[in-house]
């Protein structure tokens, strides 16, 4: 194993700038992260490498990353960090020559329904204006095109100063805005259940609302039981028809409750605004649940889902309105707006034009700006949020990114690079997090750590060139050229599943049979209908286990060993061993810590300069009471066992007394999908997507379905691990099931037995099948995209044998 001290150190890099050039790391302990000490080179592309939990991100994001952020926050007066989220100090020693810091992640954009693409590049702002300027007829200023601004007209009386003294005026005033006054510029408009909201045969009191935290002890009981519209005894079932519609309806009305001036409002208007404003998947569960038993969402008959008021659609440019525009595939848009010739508008034409332009080259020139935010990928994402700083005029910035490739096709990893390249040419540092050979070879500086993952990382193993890298010997730089080859014999499908008139967003009628019994892999360019098809057509049988990179919902304390329900297995196994309740070694129950309820935190609210989260001093993190830590299993505590890395965990419960075949096999599956270094108690919050979809597939393995459907599974993975990877889908497939796996990574395409190539292009030029047969038939005929950039993969890995 190689040692920090020893690590392999490529002096012409390290030493090519002076302390000024140079952002200097010492002693970072951040999660694993074992006293790391690191130069990195300011204004050069710096990509971090090593295998998943190695400490890459714990460097990057939650060390170089956060303090930044950290130090820019605290130059904001306390009221304003109050708005701001709480960024505890990183565990490290010294950190010097950091510059303002943008991270470029994969998050989700925004808890907000209403953002879409468009609103969050600000390209919708840039259209309002323009349709404000050139559209007829003309209707008013640009927030007369907005979606989220309401028309409102109102008046009242003002109190004017004049030569002669004071007098009032009456004056009315008309704020002309853009959103559709039927669905309040959502798209679409709802319609309740009113059995989901209440049960008609009790009253108030007895607990009528079945809603989620409407109970009558809460403050929102409190104030319908209190208004005095209705009698709070009475069955819902015997209200008049006016009190009905005060509990549902009614519009806000100022009353007192307990002596306390409140808002009553009805039912319906109070979750439209409490739960529906919100995206759907950024829902909590219980609440994600009560909105889809109890509300329908239909297009709006008003607007017909474009958000926007007649008013609004009836300005057009040669015949476009702005609902038109937005609706458009963003690269039709961009040459729609290179054919307007105002020489007036020159600056913000050309600013449109750059916009629009940089999607088409970051990839995603097949959204229209009219999408909802939330329903991008984390890669889409991540390349949306990158658009608003290709333009910007900073320079001397740290951009970080969290492997940017991710859900780009071979033929669009070089425009990535491009651009990873344009931003270090403007004068800033580049950080990225990347697993992708093809994205490594592009970095000035490498930074390498490990060796291993969880305890067995954390180290800097290598620091310099590429090419040194190669020379290195690390477990990165062994692989750095691996290039899988084509198989020499593929299975035989057992039947197909046909597809026949898929139509789903883009799809072009598509007509498909998906083999059964192998490996299955379905490729095409980002937006050529891949995820379309799979989802939408394969995905909807009985027997189709799909397995995703969502986020996987549940409380801050879930962690991997509840999801998989080994908790449970362990709990019995320690309750036997001491002759005690299994309810003593679960956190959440009778063995929790009273002083934190098992959370292993306290929070503490300091109003305007927000919370701060501190470890427990009475369990000190461990979440379990004192007397539940003295009971032991094989010499081990419940805590201890939580703190294991699985692959410890599987070699703890398969030997001696604390041998527990039904936790055994559940952790082999965990070692199986190559989940080894995560912790049993590390929460689920924390899992890279890649993690958890390995996390769910490690749950179905062997159980349900007969097809199992993966999207993307290489994401995350360490060069070294791909060959893992492929492993365990030829045991699936062995074992009986169907695989298909939607996937860009090249080594998984050439271990296929059948490739499904979508395309030609993305939007509406894609959506057709462009390829259907092996490998090997793919390599040859190199008409497609991906055969083209498949042929030269498997090229390159003979030149290396």
């Amino acid at each position: 194993m190689t040692s920090t001290r020893d690590r392999v150190t490529d002096d012409a890099t390290r030493h090519a700038a002076d302390s000024h050039d140079l952002i200097r790391v010492r002693g970072a302990r951040e999660n694993n992260l074992k006293d790391v000490d690191v130069d990195l080179p300011k204004r050069r592309l710096t990509v971090f490498t090593g295998v998943s939990g190695s400490g890459k991100s714990s460097l990057v994001f939650g060390t170089i990353a956060a303090e930044s952020q950290r130090m820019i926050n605290e130059t904001y007066p306390a009221f304003v960090q109050g708005f701001m989220p709480n960024l505890p100090r990183p565990d490290v020693d010294v950190l010097e020559g950091l510059t303002t810091a943008i991270i470029v992640d994969q998050e989700r954009m925004g808890a907000n329904s209403r953002s879409t693409v468009g609103t969050a590049t600000d390209v919708n702002a840039k259209l309002r204006i323009l349709f404000s300027r050139l559209g007829q007829p003309y209707i008013g200023s640009s927030q007369a095109f907005a979606f989220n601004i309401p028309t409102v007209r109102g008046g009242g009386a003002v109190t004017v100063e004049g030569a002669h003294g004071a007098k009032t005026e009456r004056r009315s005033f008309t704020q002309l805005g853009g959103m559709c006054p039927r669905c309040e510029g959502m798209g679409s408009v709802t319609d309740f259940d009113l059995t989901a909201l209440f049960d008609a045969s009790r009253s108030l009191n007895e607990g009528a609302l079945t809603i989620p935290n409407y109970t009558m002890d809460g403050w929102y009981g409190r104030i319908f039981r209190e208004s005095g519209f209705f009698d709070p005894d009475k069955p819902l079932g015997e209200y008049s028809k006016k009190e009905l519609d005060d509990l549902l309806y009614k519009e806000p009305v100022r009353i007192k409750v307990e002596g306390i001036n409140v808002t009553y409002e009805g039912l319906v208007p109070r979750i439209q605004k409490s739960f529906l404003s919100k995206d759907r998947e950024a829902m909590q569960p219980h609440i994600r649940a009560f909105v889809d038993r109890a509300v329908t969402f239909t297009t709006c008959p008003e607007c017909h889902g474009t958000r926007l008021n007649e008013t609004a659609r009836s300005s057009t440019i040669g015949g476009v309105s702005i609902a038109d525009a937005c609706a458009m595939q963003i690269s039709d848009l961009a040459q729609w707006v290179r054919g307007i010739d105002e020489p007036s508008l020159a600056p913000l034409l050309t600013s449109l034009t750059e916009t629009l332009d940089s999607f088409v080259d970051i990839g995603l020139g097949y959204l229209s700006l009219d999408r909802p935010a939330g329903t991008l990928s984390g890669g889409e994402a991540q390349r949306t949020k990158m658009i608003r700083h290709l333009g910007s005029s900073l320079t001397d910035v740290t951009y970080v990114f969290d492997e940017p490739t991710i859900g780009l096709h071979p033929h669009d990893v070089q425009r990535m690079n491009d651009l990873l390249l344009q931003l270090r040419d403007k004068g800033n540092t580049v950080l990225v997090v990347e697993h992708k050979p093809e994205s490594i070879e592009i970095a000035d500086h490498v930074v390498d750590l490990g060796p291993r993952a969880g305890s067995a990382g954390g180290q800097v193993c290598f620091e310099g060139t590429v090419e040194a890298l190669r020379r290195s010997g690390t477990l990165t730089g062994r692989h750095l050229d691996d290039r899988a080859r084509l198989k020499d014999e593929v299975r035989t499908s057992t039947g197909a599943i046909e597809i026949r008139g898929a139509s789903t967003h883009n799809l072009q009628d598509v007509d498909v049979d998906v083999p059964l019994g192998v490996l299955v892999v379905v490729t095409g360019v980002a937006g050529s209908g891949k995820s379309s098809l799979i989802h939408g057509s394969l995905g909807r049988r009985d027997d189709v286990v799909e397995i995703d990179q969502s986020a996987i919902r549940g409380s801050r304390r879930s962690n991997p060993a509840t999801y998989t329900g080994l908790l449970e297995s362990i709990r019995k196994a320690f309750a036997k061993a001491n002759g005690v309740k299994p309810a003593l070694f679960s956190a959440n129950s009778e063995g929790a810590c009273p002083a934190c309820n098992g959370a292993g935190v306290i929070y503490t609210d300091l109003a305007m300069m927000g919370g701060v989260t501190t470890p427990c001093e009475e369990c000190e993190g461990r979440r379990f009471q004192a007397a539940v830590l003295e009971y032991t299993l094989g010499g081990r505590n419940i805590a201890d066992v939580l703190d294991m890395p699985v692959a410890e965990a599987e070699e703890f419960f398969a030997a001696g007394d604390a041998r527990t075949p039904a936790a055994h096999k559940i952790l082999d599956r965990l070692v199986d999908v190559g989940l080894g270094y995560l912790s049993l108690g590390q929460p689920l919050t924390t899992l890279s997507g890649g993690e958890r979809q390995r996390l769910r597939l490690a749950t179905h393995m062997g159980t349900d379905g007969g097809v199992y459907v993966l999207d993307e599974p290489t994401s995350g993975l360490h060069l070294a691990d791909v060959e893992q990877l492929l492993a365990l889908l030829d045991r699936l497939v062995d074992s009986g099931k169907s695989v298909v796996v939607i996937e860009h990574h090249q080594a998984v395409m050439a271990h296929a037995d059948w490739i499904i190539d979508l395309g030609p292009g993305a939007g509406h030029d894609g959506g057709r099948v462009v390829f259907e047969g092996t490998p090997a038939a793919l390599v040859a005929d190199a008409s497609t995209l991906t055969g083209e950039h498949l042929a030269r993969y498997v090229g390159a890995g003979a030149q290396t044998r």
